[in-house]
């Protein structure tokens, strides 16, 4: 982003002048700040970045597009004296892309930051409670396009919990859905996107307090959770769904249907307990 700064005329003459007592007004602008990410929320985009060294910059500024050329300016967003921001009131499944500049004192912008950086918000919710399949089948499964909870064997079920006494897993019903263990993560947003392989070939997992889970969905999107509560009855999980399908972002490209896990065989998985 480029600035033009207009020096009225008398000021101009002034700083001309033979007063060597009147300092030259300070036009250098900051250095581009530095570290540009984001972290994705439901409705919302966490921003952060690296402090400007300058030691007279005096804040930032916060610009949004929706693509990353010359035919999409960036809009001003926000202002901010802190390194770090939150944009909200954004409509989840869009994809944003975001840059932040440095101003000093003397109201010097400085460029855009450099690094290409996008977000598509996506919808989430905390402590959804599955029962057990094997002792009480409404509400064992789970459909995130639904954002509701439904029977294990109902079609549009994307995640069922069981626990056969001495395990505890989550199983995808049929073969064009899959899942995989990401590992123990504090939160939810350690997961950020979908990896390009690792999907578990029988179609379950073993639940563990604390892991992070990715899941495939048929019809192309991607969905993550958090276990938080586990009992051989019920399990409790946080969540994300991106409804924007396909996104590459958070979402691995398809592979090919003969390179999914199970092939294109139709129908339901079988369920296979781990021990």
């Amino acid at each position: 982003m480029s600035r033009f700064w207009a020096i009225p005329l008398a000021a101009a003459l002034a700083l001309s002048g033979c007063d060597d007592s009147v300092s030259p007004r300070d036009v250098t602008p900051p250095a581009a700040p530095r570290g540009f990410r984001t972290v994705t929320g439901d409705g919302r985009v966490y921003l952060s970045w690296l402090d400007n060294t300058e030691h007279d910059v005096a804040g930032y500024r916060l610009y949004v597009g929706s693509c990353d050329d010359l035919g999409c300016p960036y809009t001003f967003a926000a202002a901010t004296t802190e390194n770090t921001h939150t944009l909200s009131s954004l409509a989840n499944g869009v994809t944003r892309y975001f840059a932040v500049a440095a101003v000093d004192r003397e109201g010097n912008e400085s460029d855009l930051s450099y690094d290409t950086v996008f977000d598509t918000p996506r919808p989430e919710d905390f402590d959804q409670p599955l029962t057990n399949y094997l002792s009480t089948v409404a509400g064992s499964g789970y459909d995130f396009s639904a954002y509701r909870t439904r029977d294990y064997d109902d079609p549009a079920t994307d995640i069922f919990f069981g626990s056969n006494g001495s395990i505890h897993q989550m199983f995808v019903p049929d073969f064009n859905t899959d899942i995989q263990d990401a590992g123990y993560a504090a939160n939810l947003d350690a997961v950020d996107f979908a990896p390009s392989g690792g999907w578990s070939p029988s179609g379950t997992v073993e639940l563990i307090v604390g892991h992070c889970y990715v899941v495939w969905t048929r019809d192309d999107h991607f969905a993550k959770f958090r276990v938080t509560a586990l009992t051989s009855s019920a399990v409790r999980f946080d969540w994300a769904y991106q409804t924007d399908a396909g996104n590459p972002e958070l979402k691995a490209q398809r592979a090919r249907d003969e390179d999914r896990p199970g092939g294109v065989a139709p129908g339901r998985r079988p369920i296979y307990w781990a021990r």
